[in-house]
């Protein structure tokens, strides 16, 4: 790769080990780095392993609070559909609504 410019980058980060090995590289490369992580519900994990690795890697770290899309999307729409005996896939629903809709939005601006 070639060292960029300080081009900004936002990169979604879930706590796991590929968001966060592309941050590092990303910013080894000279990208001005932002993390951010979704926290779309109770209990999730996943923000303190994300918030450290950002430590880590000494980038900006941000949460974006999707817990009323993410259940008004989600999970509504799993329930519906379960209800009236289809077998929903809400992952499907999150990457096209939340991860690639509110998510890319929010990224953008």
């Amino acid at each position: 790769m070639t060292k960029n410019l300080k081009k900004k980058v936002v990169v979604a980060m879930s706590g796991g080990v590929d968001s966060s090995f592309a941050a590092a590289l990303l910013k080894e490369e000279g990208y001005d780095v932002l993390g951010i992580t979704i926290h779309h519900y109770e209990g999730n994990e996943n923000l303190e392993s994300a918030e450290q690795a950002a430590q880590n890697l000494k980038i900006p770290w941000h949460v974006l609070d999707f817990t009323k899309e993410f259940k008004n999307i989600v999970i509504d729409y799993f329930c519906q559909e379960y209800l009236i005996g289809w077998t929903p896939n809400p992952c499907v629903v999150c990457n096209l609504k939340i991860k690639f809709g509110l998510l890319w939005d929010k990224a953008k601006s």
